[in-house]
C-alpha cells in the first residue's frame, strides 16, 4: 500500500538515495527533480501529497519555486529543506504557507514526522481521539451513575462538550457514542433540575449562580474596582459554539471560562429579563409591571431591557452611567463600531447580538438554512464564520486594544429537538415547543417538568390555576390536531425554552486584552 506520493527537489539528489530508500521501505513513492524548473513541469503534469524543495539551488531559488508552485497547486503541503538558517528566510518561507521548514543535515525520522503531520494527520487525530475516548467512556459513564452537584454536572458538562469537539471530524462510531452519552446525561440532568430547583429559590444563598444573580455577582464588584467593563450577550449562545469563538479570540485575550445557570424557562422574556433586572420574573412583573410585557401580549418581550438595567443600577444606588445596544443585523453593528470610542467613556457598556438566536429561528423556517445548519458541527461552523466574516470580529479587535475587560455571555443555550411529546392546551396557550404555561393543559407528566406553583420557582402565574410545563432532553410539544405534519416541520431543530445541558448550563467569559491600554 503507497502510503503517499512525494515529490523532492533538490540539486544534489543524487547525495540523497539512502533517504529515497528510507521513505520507499515506508510506503512512499518519492518523484525527483534536480531544479525548480523541472519540479514545476511534474507539478503541472500530476499531483503529489507533498513536496520537499531545496531552498538554496541554481537557477531558480527554492524561494521562487515554491511560488510558482502555489500558483499551480495551492493545496500541496511544501517543506522546505535548507541549509540557511538565517531569519529572513524563514520569514518568506513561512509568509509563503509552507507546511514545515526543516534544516539540514536532516534526520530521516524528521522527514517522516513531517510527512505524517503533514499527509496522516487528520486520521492519526482520529485514531488517538477515538481510542483515547474509548478510554474516557466509561469514566464518564460511571460520573452519570454519582449523585453530582452542580459544580460536578458543570465538569462533566465541559468534558461531553470537549470530546463532542474531538471527535466531530471522526464520524463513525464515536461520534454517535458522544450523541448517546450526551443524551444520558441529559436525561440526568432532568432530575437532577427536578430534584433541586424549587429549592434553590427557598434558599438562594446555597443555589449555583442563576440568571438574576449574573450582574451584581459578576459585572458590579469589577465596576467597584475601577474596571470599565463591556457586557457583551449573545442572545442563544451554547457552550460548544464558544469552545469555536474562544479560538478566534486567544491571541488577543487571556480568557477565563466558567458556566452558570439559566433559569427555566430557557427563553429570552425570562432569562434575560432577568438578568438586566437582577432579579426573578414574578419580581419584575410585581415590582415594575410597567416594564414586564405577558405571553399573550404581542409586543416585543426584550423591549424593556434598557430600563431595567436602569432600574437595577438605582436599586443598588450604583452611580455609573452606562450604554446600552442591541444589534440585530449588519447595519447595526455598524452604528455600535462608529460610536465604539464615545462608549469608552463610560464605566458599563452593555450590548447584545441576536444572531445566532436569528440563525437559530431562520434554521427552522427556512429549507436551505436548514440544509446549511445540519446538525451541531454546521451549526457551530456558521456561528464561526459570522464571527470572524463580519464586522463583529473587528468590534472585538478593537476591544483588544482598549483598557477594558470583557464578558461574554448569554441569556439561554439550545437543543436540537428530535422527540416529539403530544400536549392538549386552550387556544390561550404559548407556542413555544419547549415550554407551555396554562389553566388546561394535558400532557404526559413523565415526559416534563411539571410547575403548578409557578411562584415557587420565580414565575409569574397569569391565573391562578397556571401551570407551566417544561420538555426535557431532546423532546418538543406537539399538538394532536395535525400531529404529523406539525413533528415533521419541526424536528431536528434547535429549539429553546426546556430543561437540558445545551439550554441551562451557560457561558461566562471573561475577556481580558493583551495589549489593551497599551
Amino acid at each position: 500500500m503507497i502510503n503517499g506520493k512525494l515529490l523532492w527537489v533538490d540539486d544534489e539528489i543524487e547525495m540523497l538515495k539512502a533517504y529515497r530508500i528510507f521513505l520507499e521501505n515506508k510506503g512512499y513513492e518519492v518523484v525527483c527533480a534536480s531544479n525548480g524548473n523541472d519540479a514545476i513541469e511534474l507539478c503541472r503534469e500530476g499531483s503529489f501529497d507533498l513536496i520537499l524543495l531545496d531552498e538554496n539551488m541554481p537557477g531558480l531559488s527554492g524561494l521562487e519555486t515554491l511560488s510558482r508552485i502555489k500558483e499551480i497547486r495551492p493545496d500541496v503541503p511544501v517543506v522546505m529543506v535548507t541549509k540557511n538558517e538565517e531569519e529572513d528566510i524563514m520569514n518568506q518561507a513561512i509568509g509563503a504557507k509552507i507546511a514545515d521548514y526543516l534544516i539540514k543535515p536532516v534526520n530521516p525520522n524528521q522527514i517522516l514526522l513531517a510527512l505524517k503531520k503533514n499527509i496522516h494527520r487528520r486520521e492519526i487525530v482520529s485514531e488517538v481521539a477515538e481510542s483515547s475516548y474509548r478510554s474516557e467512556f466509561s469514566r464518564i459513564g460511571m460520573q452519570l451513575s454519582e449523585n453530582m452537584d452542580f459544580e460536578g454536572w458543570k465538569e462533566l458538562y465541559k468534558k461531553l462538550v470537549f470530546w463532542e469537539l474531538e471527535l466531530a471530524e471522526t464520524g463513525g462510531a464515536m461520534a454517535e457514542m458522544i450523541q448517546m452519552q450526551k443524551e444520558e446525561a441529559n436525561l440526568n440532568f432532568a432530575k437532577f433540575i427536578r430534584r433541586n430547583y424549587e429549592g434553590w429559590f427557598s434558599a438562594p444563598e446555597g443555589r449555583p449562580l442563576m440568571s438574576m444573580d449574573l450582574m451584581k455577582t459578576t459585572v458590579f464588584p469589577r465596576l467597584s474596582a475601577g474596571k470599565k467593563i463591556f457586557l457583551i450577550v449573545l442572545d442563544n449562545l451554547r457552550f460548544d459554539q464558544w469552545r469555536t469563538l474562544a479560538r478566534e479570540l486567544k491571541n488577543d485575550f487571556d480568557i477565563d471560562e466558567d458556566l452558570y445557570l439559566s433559569i427555566l424557562p430557557t427563553a429570552t422574556q425570562y432569562a434575560r429579563n432577568a438578568i438586566f433586572a437582577g432579579m426573578t420574573p414574578l419580581d419584575i412583573r410585581r415590582t415594575y409591571p410597567d416594564l414586564w410585557i405577558e405571553e399573550e401580549e404581542e409586543e416585543s418581550k426584550n423591549q424593556n431591557e434598557e430600563a431595567l438595567i436602569q432600574s437595577l443600577l438605582e436599586r443598588y444606588r450604583r452611580r455609573e452611567t452606562f450604554t446600552y445596544t442591541r444589534v440585530n443585523g449588519a447595519a447595526d453593528t455598524e452604528r455600535l463600531l462608529s460610536t465604539l470610542k464615545a462608549k469608552m467613556a463610560h464605566p458599563l457598556n452593555v450590548v447584545v447580538f441576536n444572531f445566532i438566536d436569528m440563525l437559530s429561528h431562520a434554521r427552522t423556517e427556512s429549507k436551505m438554512v436548514r440544509e446549511l445548519a445540519a446538525n451541531e458541527a454546521a451549526f457551530r461552523g456558521l456561528t464561526k464564520s459570522w464571527f470572524m466574516h463580519t464586522a463583529i470580529g473587528e468590534f472585538f479587535r478593537t476591544l483588544s486594544e482598549a483598557d477594558v475587560e470583557v464578558i461574554i455571555t448569554t441569556d439561554h443555550g439550545s437543543i436540537r429537538t428530535t422527540n416529539p411529546s403530544k400536549v392538549v392546551g386552550d387556544r390561550n396557550v404559548n407556542s413555544n415547543l419547549r415550554y407551555k404555561l396554562g389553566k388546561n393543559l394535558s400532557y404526559n407528566n413523565r415526559e416534563v417538568y411539571e410547575v403548578k406553583h409557578p411562584e415557587r420557582i420565580g414565575l409569574p402565574a397569569p391565573n391562578l390555576s397556571t401551570t407551566y410545563i417544561f420538555a426535557t432532553g431532546d423532546k418538543f410539544f406537539a399538538y394532536p390536531n395535525n400531529y404529523n405534519h406539525y413533528v415533521q416541520y419541526y424536528k431536528d431543530t434547535f429549539q429553546h425554552g426546556g430543561i437540558s445541558m445545551e439550554e441551562m448550563l451557560i457561558p461566562l467569559i471573561t475577556l481580558r486584552p493583551k495589549r489593551g491600554g497599551n
